[in-house]
């Protein structure tokens, strides 16, 4: 007997009904980000192992799946490194290329390749797949679609100010509302370090400290600890665990704990400068808030920083988040390119709207009219007035055979098919065709040349 197929850990099949739903929200997203004047582009599932290796931090690298190199690979090794057994020599000698972590890191690369085509300040958009390695849970896949928007070339903060915009446009739209929007600054994170004397322990100090909000206060600092961070440097940096009051009372607090930074300085004013745009402009049903210790453990984050919190009566990790880097593309070899960008994640987002029902229930209908099939003849009849109906922008089909009416029936109930057109031998020896209402039951007789009244019917149901 064959055994039974399965799919790797962290990856899932989707039902038409999935995918109705997924277009929904990418569709909704990618609406706003044209409204925006992003512009779209695509880019390849791998890419060489030198261009996203390095780039994430030692955490991130963990998580990149590699492509083991075509052909008798393992020959090419020889028997020292193949018996150390040590997978960072191995590695290099075995596999080439990796599926992409991100898009951030492929965008970089695409704007260094393309320099010359660019029209600067870029905005673009991109939606496609991403894999890691990750340990998988709920709302957190090894593969999972991300819908970024970028611009480069522009170092005015004007543009962290439309992407606030952006994402309260989106989640407003979505139907999503109370969402918060955290925002920090990673000067600000390197001004704490350089206060608390953990200077040359950034990386460790933020990695630790996106942590917060997932395993708690006393496990920060305990990996703090073991990072190296000294109990008296975490002692300095607890008052931020548990800033409170209005956002200016924060900055006072962070202006007062802060003041002998002058990268610290920096970040604060930045940030206060975009609080002061928001206001002015106004949102629409999202929150914008200061949180000091988001960190977002993405080594190429320079200034500000972002993450989407779903409404707090849903248990869900971030929905969204980005950040300034102020020169990713250098470590490409296009140095002083500001950028600036955020991501949606999808299957989040997918997760939250279903737990809160915020789905459109039109989404639930794939087919606005069905044709029964009564035979060769009245099936070619049935045919051409789809045809007609198709036309009109109606979703419609034909059963394909001219099996019992019961089971046509039976299958119009199961795909949700609000109309049953019945079109048999006396219907079309009168020149006419029944519409049948399938919630109600009502059923009523058309000409078989009144289509498009039929269909300005269906289409208004």
């Amino acid at each position: 007997m064959a055994q039974k197929p399965s799919i790797p850990k962290g990856t899932r099949d989707f039902s038409p009904a999935e995918v109705a739903k997924r277009d929904y929200i990418t569709e909704t997203i990618k609406k706003h980000f044209e409204t925006f004047g992003f512009q779209p582009i695509e880019t390849p599932s791998f890419e060489n192992s030198e261009t996203l290796l390095g780039k994430y931090g030692d955490e991130g690298d963990r998580l990149i799946f590699k492509i083991l190199n075509s052909g008798d690979f393992i020959s090419k090794v020889d028997d020292v490194t193949y018996s150390s057994k040590n997978s960072n020599s191995l590695a290099p000698l075995i596999t080439e290329k990796a599926l992409r972590y991100d898009l951030t890191v492929p965008f970089a690369r695409y704007v260094v390749m393309h320099q010359n085509e660019i029209d600067f300040p870029f905005k673009r958009y991109q939606i496609q797949p991403v894999w890691r390695a990750d340990r998988p849970q709920k709302g957190r896949f090894r593969e999972f679609y991300q819908c970024d928007a970028d611009v480069v070339g522009a170092d005015s903060l004007l543009q962290e100010v439309e992407f606030i915009q952006l994402y309260d446009a989106v989640f407003t739209d979505l139907g999503l509302k109370g969402v918060t929007i955290k925002i920090n600054n990673r000067k600000i994170l390197s001004g704490i370090a350089e206060v608390i004397g953990a200077k040359h322990l950034l990386v460790d100090f933020t990695v630790a400290l996106d942590k917060l909000d997932k395993i708690g206060e006393e496990k920060v600092k305990t990996e703090m600890l073991e990072k190296g961070v000294s109990e008296a440097a975490i002692a300095k940096a607890a008052p931020l665990f548990a800033m409170s009051g209005s956002t200016a009372e924060q900055f006072a607090q962070l202006e007062n704990l802060l003041s002998d930074s002058e990268i610290a300085r920096q970040g604060i004013s930045e940030l206060k400068e975009i609080f002061s745009a928001v206001v002015q402009l106004g949102m629409q049903s999202a929150k914008l808030e200061l949180d000091v210790t988001l960190a977002r453990g993405l080594n190429y984050y320079t200034g500000a920083i972002f993450e989407v919190a779903a409404p707090e009566n849903v248990q869900m990790g971030s929905i969204g988040g980005g950040g300034r880097y102020d020169d990713l593309t250098g470590i490409f070899g296009l140095k002083d390119v500001s950028g600036v960008g955020i991501s949606f994640g999808l299957d989040r987002i997918y997760l939250v709207l279903e737990e809160l029902d915020l789905f459109p229930k039109s989404l639930d209908t794939s087919l606005d009219v069905l044709c029964l099939n009564f035979g060769e003849k009245e099936g070619l009849a049935s045919l051409k007035l789809v045809n007609e109906l198709r036309q009109h922008g109606l979703r419609a089909d034909v059963y394909p055979s001219s099996t019992k009416v019961q089971k046509q029936f039976k299958y119009a109930d199961r795909r949700g098919v609000p109309y049953v057109i019945l079109l048999g031998e006396k219907e079309l020896s009168e020149g006419q065709f029944v519409v049948k209402n399938m919630k109600t039951g009502d059923q009523k007789a058309y000409d078989l040349t009144n289509h498009e009244t039929v269909a300005a019917l269906i289409a208004s149901s």
